[in-house]
Parts: C-alpha cells; sequence; structure tokens
C-alpha cells in the first residue's frame, strides 16, 4: 500500500468510530501529517478524548493520557530522577513521564496550573525535556493533543498566549446533525453489546493490523514536495499581516481585531495548506486550501477587542472577514 492508502484507510477506520465529525477527523490527520500539536475544544460528550483515542488506537504507536487536575505537578508530567540503591551503591536515574510517547492526549489541559502548563511547552516545541539538567529527546513521531471544555471556569486557569501559539491548530467540535445522533446511539449500544456478550463457540473478532509509523513518515516526504506558487505564498502572508494592521481592511476588522497574529501562523498556513492539498490528491496548493484551514490556524492567535466581545463577534466571524478583504495577489 502507498503512504496515501495507509493514510486513507486511517481516516475511514476513524470515521466509523466516530460519527457525525468529518471535519474533525480530518483536522486531527492534518496535525499528524504537519507534524504539529492540536487544541481540541467542545462541550462535555462530543467525543474530544474518543477522535483523539480513534487516532491512537489505528496507529502503531505509543498512547498516553494525562488527565490535568489542579494539584498536578510538572514531575507528573515530564518524570523525573529517583535515586536507586544497588550493591552499596547508588545512583539517580531518570524516570520518564507520561509525556514521552507518540501521542500525548493531555486531558482538560485548562484545569492544571501555569507550572504544569509551562511543563509542556519544551516538549511541545523543543520536542525534548530537560530534568535535572539532562535533556532527553522525544521519540521522532510526537504530538500533544489537548482538549478544554469552554463552559466549565470553576477552578480553571487560561492557557496564556504564549502557549495557546504552539498549538498548530485549534479544532472546535460541534453538535452532530441529528442522522449522525441516532448512528452515534447504534454505535455505542453495539459496543457494549460486544463487551459483554460472552459466547464461548464465537470466533474471535478480526482486528485490522494498525498502521505503520513509516506511512505517516513517508507522507510527510510526499507533503515536502507539494508545489507552493509565489502567489500562495503572498497569500499566506497577506492573510497573516491583515491581522496586524486591520485598519486597513475596513472599519470592521480595525474595531475588533487588538492583538494580530504572530510569524508562526504564516507557518502554520503553508504546513496545514499543503496536507490539505496532499488529502485532497492534488500536488499543489490553492487558494481554497488556505481557505479551509484558515479559522483553526487563526482563531485562537488573534485577540480580540472589548467591542468585538460586547457585540458577540468570535474569532470565525472575524477570519470570515479576513478571508472576504484580503485579495489574491
Amino acid at each position: 500500500m502507498t503512504p496515501r492508502d495507509q493514510i486513507d484507510a486511517l481516516r475511514n477506520r476513524m470515521g466509523e468510530a466516530i460519527i457525525g465529525q468529518r471535519d474533525v477527523v480530518e483536522r486531527l490527520l492534518i496535525g499528524l501529517l504537519a507534524n504539529g500539536n492540536l487544541l481540541v475544544e467542545g462541550l462535555p460528550g462530543l467525543a474530544k478524548t474518543r477522535a483523539i483515542k480513534a487516532l491512537a488506537k489505528n496507529m502503531e504507536c505509543d498512547f498516553s493520557r494525562i488527565q490535568f487536575t489542579p494539584d498536578l505537578l510538572p514531575s507528573d508530567v515530564t518524570g523525573t530522577e529517583v535515586y536507586y540503591q544497588t550493591g552499596g551503591r547508588g545512583e539517580f536515574r531518570f524516570e520518564p513521564g507520561p509525556i514521552f510517547a507518540n501521542i500525548v492526549l493531555a486531558d482538560e489541559i485548562n484545569r492544571a496550573p501555569a507550572k504544569v502548563q509551562a511543563a509542556l511547552l519544551e516538549a511541545m516545541e523543543e520536542r525534548q525535556v530537560t530534568v535535572s539538567g539532562k535533556t532527553h529527546a522525544m521519540p521522532p513521531l510526537f504530538m500533544v493533543m489537548a482538549t478544554q471544555n469552554p463552559v466549565e471556569q470553576e477552578g480553571t486557569y487560561p492557557l496564556p498566549e504564549a502557549q495557546m501559539d504552539r498549538f498548530l491548530m485549534h479544532v472546535l467540535i460541534t453538535y452532530p446533525p441529528v442522522e449522525d445522533e441516532v448512528e452515534v446511539i447504534r454505535l455505542v449500544r453495539g459496543e457494549e453489546i460486544a463487551s459483554s456478550t460472552v459466547v464461548a463457540d464465537r470466533p474471535p473478532v478480526q482486528t485490522l493490523a494498525p498502521i505503520p509509523q513509516d506511512a505517516v513518515f513517508a507522507a510527510r516526504e510526499e507533503i515536502g514536495g507539494i508545489h507552493v506558487s509565489d502567489a500562495m505564498d503572498r497569500y499566506m502572508a497577506d492573510l497573516v499581516n491583515a491581522t496586524r494592521h486591520p485598519d486597513e481592511f475596513g472599519d470592521d476588522l480595525k474595531r475588533w481585531i487588538e492583538i494580530g497574529a504572530s510569524p508562526r501562523a504564516s507557518i502554520a498556513l503553508d504546513k496545514c495548506g499543503r496536507v490539505h492539498a496532499w488529502l485532497a490528491g492534488r500536488d499543489y496548493v490553492d487558494p481554497e486550501d488556505v481557505r479551509a484551514i484558515a479559522p483553526e490556524v487563526l482563531r485562537h492567535r488573534l485577540g480580540l477587542t472589548y467591542e468585538a466581545q460586547g457585540e458577540g463577534v468570535s474569532a470565525d466571524a472575524v477570519v470570515e472577514e479576513l478571508i472576504r478583504q484580503v485579495a489574491l495577489p
């Protein structure tokens, strides 16, 4: 099988486990292939954790889940030096924490205090952890997928802008359509019956082989060869630059945007745009690729004014207006 066939198989398997969230499945794959970290946000019960677990379950990888709580310590995430004494001699050995995995689920990341959130920064950005002056590298395939609940504010610690900017994309999960929710009911019912029914003569369930990590690396190599024209480079830079000079693109954007996006946004648009084109079967990036992933790339990097918040203007509405105002070069 080619890398594309294997990634398509991964997408199909995830789609079978997560009904009604096709866009979310695609965004998770984009994050994986673009070698970035994702922030997944949605109300309780919308399959945030299930979606990430479905990705890890169908891949040949080490999966780790960290439940963030207010009493969590940085060493609970990164690991620590432990003193061992054998044969009359003692030594310190590093015991890796749950961050040392291929796919790390940071569940309800906004429930942990700033020191624990900061412990993720080096791992997310530098792909390494430093403990007691020693640096420990992360595995070649490594990504953090953090979830947060937007409605519960008591006992939470909002992510600082520096932490938010390190996430490649901010993915929102919304309610599924009624038709898809019917399928969700049937899917979960079938899983419960399958797990509780014991039949002695029933043949073992045939499980599909997980997608190997080499398929991801091979796909990334192909994505690196996707053609991006000079005009598309300028278009991505113009989109991000418009967030810094909104007064040049209409009165509405001037009233709504207080802080623009950093150069990380331009880099993310390029990475995600190339992956989006590759998943669509093209060897070049067109404007629709950039516009398709612009909300996920920009929504968490914009600082909105009090006026915008008072008017109920969302970051997605601002991105939509940016796309409408910024012309192709």
